[in-house]
């Protein structure tokens, strides 16, 4: 020991080592206090988002409020959730399969125009930091243009100078009241007067005819595939609805679409050409979905979404399945729809119309229903001043020798689901039933 050090006696030592005990453990339970809070926290943002969506359960086997108020139909209605992927979206990125991703971090991919990529691009570096710097510029720009925009877009009255036959009136009395009655749920629970999702990912369904000036928002399983054969008619790019091919239609990129044009292009197609969705019962079209994917020799949608599926809903599943993915139930196909943590993303074959069409933001002109297809298609022609020997095709465009998905048939898959499951079902599809006006036969 050193001239002038204080030696200390045990009991100042063992008081020493208490009091810093006594500090490291009031140290741990606040550290442990604040990180308990902040995870409540996000949890509890989490249940709130969830719960005032009203028809996304937590869990599939936890039912949704029956009863909607208005308030939960309007913050569903105004944060229309772009998450979906479609077939080609899968193909291209299986990567992004297992993970969503929110629509602000997709924001910047809206197309600028050339002029404004020169500019963001002409100060940029090669640095990731320009990089981050060159994006959120980009998006500034965009979001100004888009958020100057008038939404959603005025309602147009059907111009009926080209329609020379009465036999029409009452189908044009029926489209009239679905217009009214879209426009008056929209202007009752939709409280935005910008929209939440980009420009482009809301006008990404939409295929343009230029010749008729026709914007089709295709709803999968809702006779799209006809209707893009008479829209490649219209084109000229076809003599006959009849001569063209399922793979011709679907993957043959004869069709524009409307997100290819920048922001200017979209916004006046919008404007100036007239609007056409056709829309069907969604418990009809999920079956009818299911049935055309899962029913047949699929070689994209069972190695992608049968595998994935059959791991997680089926117990003891035999390593044949396991491997082909073939042989997926109508209530394993359920199970996975309404389960919160999907194994595989969501297909624009059964996802909601009101995701793929955004009929709140984006007004319609015409709004047909499969159940009236053959009339309404071709009324609708005849308002565009089609050409009079073009008809809409009626024929069953794969699988012909199958029944069409009717409500009988619908009832016969039902019969394997529980009450429960019947009515997360609708609940899942709530706003598609409340927007085009459908009833609820199947609970």
């Amino acid at each position: 020991m050193q001239p002038g050090e204080v030696a200390m006696t045990p009991k100042q030592v063992f008081l020493s080592v208490l009091v810093f005990g006594a500090a490291g453990i009031l140290l741990f339970m606040y550290l442990q206090v604040r990180i308990e809070e902040q995870h409540s926290g996000r949890v509890e943002r989490k249940r709130g988002q969830r719960a005032t969506a009203g028809w996304e359960p937590d869990h599939y086997l936890r039912p949704a409020p029956r009863i909607m108020t208005t308030e939960k139909i309007q913050e569903h209605v105004a944060n229309q959730d772009p998450e979906f992927y479609s077939s080609k979206d899968l193909k291209d990125k299986k990567e992004n399969l297992f993970n969503s991703e929110r629509s602000s971090r997709v924001l910047t991919k809206i197309s600028l125009s050339q002029g404004e990529e020169d500019q963001a691009s002409s100060k940029i570096t090669g640095t990731s930091t320009s990089k981050l710097v060159e994006n959120h510029q980009g998006a500034k720009i965009l979001f100004k243009k888009f958020s100057e925009m008038n939404w959603p877009l005025d309602i147009r009255p059907l111009n009926r100078s080209l329609v020379k036959d009465n036999k029409w009136k009452n189908i044009d009395a029926t489209q009239e009241k679905r217009r009214s009655f879209l426009q008056e749920f929209c202007k009752k629970y939709s409280t935005m007067s910008h929209p939440q999702s980009h420009l482009s990912h809301m006008v990404s369904r939409i295929y343009i005819e230029d010749k008729h000036k026709v914007l089709y928002c295709e709803v999968p399983k809702a006779g799209c595939s006809n209707w893009k054969r008479v829209l490649m008619v219209l084109n000229g790019l076809a003599p006959s609805a009849y001569n063209i091919s399922h793979d011709a239609v679907h993957y043959g990129k004869h069709l524009k679409k409307l997100d290819s044009f920048d922001l200017r292009g979209i916004y006046t197609h919008l404007n100036t050409y007239t609007k056409v969705v056709f829309v069907r019962d969604p418990m009809e079209r999920l079956v009818s979905a299911f049935r055309d994917k899962f029913e047949h020799p699929n070689s994209y949608y069972h190695p992608i979404f049968g595998k994935a599926i059959i791991r997680k809903y089926r117990p003891n599943a035999l390593e044949e399945d396991l491997n082909n993915g073939s042989g997926v139930t109508f209530k394993e196909f359920v199970r996975y729809l309404l389960d919160s943590h999907r194994p595989v993303g969501m297909d624009i074959h059964w996802e909601k119309v009101s995701k793929l069409c955004y009929p709140c933001l984006i007004n319609y002109d015409f709004i047909g229903k499969f159940e009236t297809l053959e009339e309404d298609a071709n009324y609708f022609l005849q308002l565009i001043g089609a050409p009079k020997e073009l008809k809409f095709p009626n024929f069953k465009d794969r699988h012909s020798s199958d029944k069409r998905t009717s409500a009988q048939v619908v009832r016969q898959y039902l019969k394997d689901l529980s009450g429960t499951e019947r009515r997360l079902i609708h609940d899942f599809y709530y706003l598609d039933y409340l927007m085009f006006n459908y009833t609820t036969p199947y609970l």
